[in-house]
């Protein structure tokens, strides 16, 4: 695994978990679709102030057409519609099992990207995609256990959170979404003479998906919930500084490694965030994670080693 690249990875490791952390309590406050524009909306403005002052463009409307179609692809896919199943799953199943079933975009990615973008892999690298899934899997069929259980550790009261099929689905919605736009984004990015800029490309997919949402929420008529969920100043601010950390400097991050690294090697690395957030599950949500979910969330690392190597 490049260095540099490995390096890339764990930062957006670190902004992403800190970000879904934001992203679900403004979620609880003000719904998941509100969160979801008004994120998008404040990250397009991050952007054009990063790019006005780094390159002197607003957008980089010198990007080739052939970038803008795929990157807008990718964005559509991956921060549209894949990010509305993502927010849902954090809502109905919490961050750390959603981010779980969010790391089999690793071998998703790899195995598109194998077949679409020509990369190599070798046989242990495979057999690190299938651990990963077990140790996923180990999580997700957690045998249900009433979501009103509690169990008291040092006199506080920790919540079982109930794993249902619905939050499950929307959990694998958002996956596929990540892992098709991750796919896309390479491709977007390569030209010729290298690679395009990450801060700009990530722009363009936060256009085209900024675009999908307006779209939708006039279609839907939608728009009175986004003016009820501004005044909201706590929710708000969750999402400022969570945009700030996730689709800013995480999401461009994660196509800077691209770089460096396959769609299936980077992907992997990011599938760590589950393994970060269940010291947030444990201290910050109270909740009751089982010896099972632990092992299945380190059975998933050792696939991502094996994949990484």
């Amino acid at each position: 695994m490049n260095f540099t690249g490995g390096i890339i990875a764990l930062f957006t490791v670190l902004f992403w978990t800190l970000s879904v952390q934001l992203f679900e309590a403004a979620s609880k406050r003000i719904g998941a679709t509100s969160v979801n524009i008004i994120r998008i909306f404040i990250a397009l403005v991050l952007f054009c102030i990063i790019l006005f002052i780094k390159d002197g463009y607003i957008i980089p409307s010198y990007f080739p057409l052939r970038a803008w179609i795929f990157l807008s692809l990718s964005g559509i896919i991956g921060f549209f519609l894949g990010d509305i199943f993502l927010f849902k799953a954090f809502v109905e199943i919490g961050p750390r099992v959603t981010m779980l079933i969010m790391s089999l975009s690793a071998p998703v990615a790899a195995l598109t990207g194998w077949f679409f973008l020509n990369e190599t892999y070798l046989l242990h690298q495979f057999a690190g995609m299938f651990i990963t899934l077990f140790g996923v899997g180990m999580v997700i069929l957690e045998k249900n256990r009433k979501q009103t259980a509690t169990k008291t550790l040092n006199n506080q009261q920790l919540k079982t959170r109930e794993i249902t099929i619905k939050g499950v689905l929307f959990g694998f919605g958002g996956m596929l979404g990540q892992a098709g736009g991750y796919v896309l984004s390479k491709a977007g990015m390569q030209t010729e003479s290298g690679y395009l800029d990450a801060f700009a490309s990530t722009q363009i997919r936060a256009i085209a998906a900024f675009a999908c949402f307006v779209i939708l929420f006039t279609i839907t008529k939608r728009w009175g919930s986004v003016r009820h969920a501004v005044r909201n100043k706590q929710a708000v601010t969750y999402t400022a500084i969570g945009s700030a950390l996730g689709p800013v400097a995480g999401v461009s991050l994660s196509l800077l490694a691209l770089h460096y690294m396959s769609v299936g090697v980077a992907s992997t690395v990011f599938s760590i965030v589950p393994v970060a957030l269940i010291p947030f599950a444990i201290f910050l949500h109270k909740e009751s994670v089982s010896v099972k979910a632990i092992a299945g969330a380190l059975i998933a690392v050792f696939g991502i080693f094996l994949l990484t190597n």
